[in-house]
């Protein structure tokens, strides 16, 4: 979603739970053959130079998402009081918000001064708000009763990866951390105590995901 769809203009979306006792697979046959998603690159081009949207659909176990780009189609008509934008209403999924947002986002000249507005439409993934002050509240608590080492071991471990987004949220537990620490007296812990590097992985490989190429 963060690295192909989203970018790509796929910015509606329509995300939905499967029932307990429905079939998954029959699910995924009932919606790619409804609004017409299992086609080729070439199909997908002409319908773009028509005027027409394309579509995608994603599912993770029981949960599904259907994206599309601007255009005609009947997705539109049949999911109306269903359909967000991204740019608007973030998709949300296993903690994450994932929403576009213009510009901002190149890297900075120098420390200290702004990133640079450019005007493009680019992907945001961060800890969404709810699990993000959850998570916040949860290191305040324990921020005087931990040792270094297990608070340490902890904010490593956060089961986040860490998107650029990600790590500011990160920075700023920290921060409200060691604030807390160090008005008891006690040692500070280093920013070396988060990961700042994302595991790379091919999401269509293994376990319970599937997409419609």
């Amino acid at each position: 979603m963060a690295s192909c769809y989203l970018p790509n203009g796929y910015w509606f979306h329509v995300s939905g739970v499967i029932p307990a006792g429905k079939d998954p697979g029959a699910v995924d046959t009932k919606l790619l053959g409804k609004y017409g998603i299992a086609v080729s690159r070439s199909t997908r081009a002409r319908r773009k130079a028509a005027g027409l949207a394309n579509l995608h659909y994603l599912r993770f176990g029981r949960r599904f998402v259907l994206v599309a780009t601007h255009g005609h189609h009947a997705f539109f008509e049949d999911e109306a009081k269903s359909i967000r934008d991204a740019r608007r209403v973030p998709v949300l999924f296993q903690g994450y918000s994932l929403s576009v947002k213009r510009g901002n986002f190149r890297r900075r000249p120098r420390p200290g001064l702004p990133a640079p507005p450019d005007g493009r439409h680019r992907v945001r993934v961060q800890i969404a708000r709810q699990h993000y002050l959850a998570m916040k509240a949860y290191f305040l608590d324990v921020a005087r009763r931990y040792s270094a080492e297990e608070l340490s071991r902890q904010l490593y471990c956060v089961p986040f990866e860490p998107y650029a987004p990600v790590r500011q949220q990160m920075l700023n537990v920290l921060r409200v951390v060691n604030e807390r620490r160090r008005g008891a007296g006690l040692a500070v812990l280093s920013p070396r105590v988060l990961r700042y590097r994302r595991r790379i992985v091919k999401p269509f490989e293994g376990g319970d995901f599937d997409a419609a190429a």
